[in-house]
């Protein structure tokens, strides 16, 4: 097992970033965090102790200094509003696909010892069965998804082309403390929690019967130093990074509480649940935050009775 001395964190000012920079500090790392700030800057997103470094990751000349001598590179940084990505398709592909080769190179010119990837469950797009395995076909709907996709396969080659230890982390829906509620990572979860908040009552689009696999950002951070750590990865795997636990709409809005009203269905995926048996495996994970202990706290740290 490698132990974690130096790292660095792309996207450690957003919602994932920062719990994973909190727990990394705490851990007795040096934690260099790069993020240009693009989605806005939350002092509760601040970490005593990490270092911050002001830069785009398409500037691959700026990174490779940050990144000289680092055991891991764990790379979240991206634009990742599904709308965003449809509707500004080369913007948020420069960052998403662009950035993410970048990270690649600048990592391969310091002699990172490994890059963990964060990827996505929109990989998955509509499948026919459940729960999502690994080993299902990509078939993202949007461009978002594509981008992670490419990435994947980017980590993929540079572990087999320069010898580059990657491995692609595919999170299904996080949620958990530091989300903001019009942020990309705020899913359903953020937006009932806000609307409770402010005595508005629950939206449930169609009847309800949607369900996700909502996971709690400390297991994604724990999955994230798992693999960084494991001697078991490191070639362009790609594991799944879920509870493994369908939860519908409708159960979800009676955790939260309060009033519901419906409005008219949309298209989207009804079912998505992840197949966490290769993260089982491969890393030793288990989720540990169970759906309705994560929900309760996040009322108590709301204020919501």
């Amino acid at each position: 097992m490698s132990i974690l001395k130096k790292v660095v964190v792309t996207g450690g000012a957003g919602f994932i970033g920062s719990n994973l920079a909190r727990a990394l500090v705490e851990k007795g790392c040096e934690v260099l965090v790069v993020d240009n700030f693009v989605a806005g800057h939350f002092d509760e997103r601040v970490v005593p102790g990490a270092v911050y470094n002001n830069i785009d990751i398409k500037n691959t000349a700026e990174l490779i200094p940050v990144f000289q001598g680092a055991d891991a590179v764990f790379h979240l940084a991206a634009l990742p509003k599904v709308q965003d990505s449809i509707e500004h398709p080369i913007e948020t592909s420069n960052t998403n696909v662009d950035g993410t080769l970048s990270v690649l190179e600048a990592a391969r010119a310091a002699g990172v010892q490994k890059v963990v990837f964060s990827s996505s469950a929109a990989v998955y797009g509509d499948q026919e069965t459940m729960p999502a395995s690994e080993d299902m076909p990509a078939h993202p709907l949007n461009p978002y998804g594509l981008h992670k996709y490419i990435g994947e396969n980017t980590c993929v080659l540079w572990s087999e082309l320069y010898g580059l230890p990657t491995v692609s982390l595919r999170y299904f829906n996080v949620y958990g403390p530091g989300f903001d509620p019009n942020g990309a990572y705020a899913s359903v979860v953020g937006r009932f929690i806000d609307l409770r908040q402010n005595g508005k009552p629950l939206t449930i689009v169609g009847d309800g019967t949607n369900t996700r696999d909502y996971v709690h950002v400390d297991d994604v951070v724990r999955a994230n130093i798992l693999a960084a750590e494991s001697d078991s990865v490191g070639k362009g795997e790609v594991i799944n990074i879920g509870s493994g636990q369908e939860t519908s709409v409708t159960q979800l809005a009676a955790m939260i509480g309060g009033p519901v009203e419906s409005v008219e269905s949309r298209q989207e995926t009804s079912r998505s649940v992840s197949d966490i048996s290769r993260a089982r495996t491969l890393l030793g994970f288990e989720p540990t935050v169970e759906i309705e202990i994560g929900i309760e706290n996040l009322k108590k740290l709301h204020g919501i009775s």
